[in-house]
């Protein structure tokens, strides 16, 4: 039986069904200093979530008996996935889990975008009644346009078309017949999304290519007035991944008007400093990187990557190995 290190907390059910097989589960967050020092090489396997970052050299010097790295979640840009192909580490995550709860705090962020409803509560908690100062705008009639085309960029979708919007989509891995399936209007380039939208969502992974892909030039692009024809400004949220939206381009264009309102759940620095100038402007508004802190997605975050690390340490199949190509 396995020896498996859980390293930023764990459904207590996924525990069980873990030490239920015979495994033995040690809970415990390492510091970035123990893993250097090679405080996994007693683990055949290990689970992690966002905060643990599984570097080239902390994988190099945790070589010996780890097989497979879980990360109990859809992102694994905090995994070197190359490097541990290289060492036969495994990484398996768990993507299908959050997509409800990262789906609903998209249409929360942005509902709260349109309705200024972070500003109308520091409003009354101050003492001040600012009704003809929290005029919003309705999503019916407007464009909503979603960077990347997944899972959860589908769901949001049509919870968005049911509230009237008109979907755009930017992927340029996505085979044209499922956007046209889904009523979604496929762009060929992301300009061009920005450039049809009022509202944008980001729901890509952060790559070298990704990186700041909504920047200044793309922010300025979009069009301010509704397909209906309100003039309803420009909404950015991002509940995928930090890095991606050029924070210092979103405060620059909130401060000139390109931009109405912002809503992030991702920093590109996580936790984010206190003093960051985004979080002093008052019509943006963030929650702590959150998408999959919910009781049902934890839950099932944490049966299915107990059931894929264990999968691997048993030599069976697994369809979510995510470093295929590097092993």
């Amino acid at each position: 039986m396995a020896r498996i290190a859980v390293t930023d907390g764990m459904d207590k059910k996924a525990v069980s069904l873990l030490e239920k097989q015979g495994h033995e589960v040690v809970l415990k967050h390492y510091s970035a200093e123990e893993l250097l020092d090679g405080a996994l090489t007693a683990f055949d396997a290990i689970i992690v979530r966002s905060a643990t970052k599984l570097t080239g050299e902390v994988l190099r010097a945790c070589q010996g008996g780890l097989q497979v790295i879980g990360r109990a979640g859809v992102g694994v840009d905090n995994i070197d996935l190359e490097t541990a192909g290289q060492l036969g580490m495994a990484v398996v995550n768990a993507p299908r889990a959050s997509t409800q709860s990262v789906v609903e705090l998209t249409l929360a962020h942005l509902l709260a975008c349109i309705r200024h409803l972070p500003r109308a509560d520091r409003s009354i908690r101050a003492g001040k009644w600012e009704k003809s100062a929290m005029k919003g705008s309705e999503l019916s009639g407007k464009a909503l346009g979603l960077i990347g085309f997944g899972r959860i960029a589908q769901a949001v979708g049509q919870v968005a078309q049911a509230f009237g919007m008109v979907v755009h989509a930017y992927d340029p891995y996505l085979p044209p017949k499922i956007a046209k399936a889904q009523n979604t209007r496929l762009h060929k380039t992301v300009d061009a999304l920005f450039a049809n939208c009022t509202h944008v969502s980001v729901h890509c992974n952060l790559t070298d290519e990704t990186f700041h892909l909504v920047n200044a030039a793309r922010l300025a692009s979009m069009p301010q007035t509704g397909l209906d024809g309100t003039p309803c400004g420009n909404h950015i949220i991002n509940c995928a991944r930090g890095g991606i939206v050029d924070e210092d381009a979103v405060i620059e264009a909130l401060a000139s008007g390109t931009l109405t309102s912002a809503a992030l759940d991702v920093f590109e620095v996580e936790p984010v400093n206190p003093d960051h100038p985004l979080l002093q402007h008052e019509h943006f508004h963030g929650t702590p990187h959150i998408g999959a802190s919910t009781l049902e997605a934890q839950a099932r975050v944490g049966a299915d990557i107990a059931v894929n690390v264990m999968a691997v340490l048993a030599g069976e199949p697994c369809d979510f190995v995510v470093n295929r190509e590097h092993l």
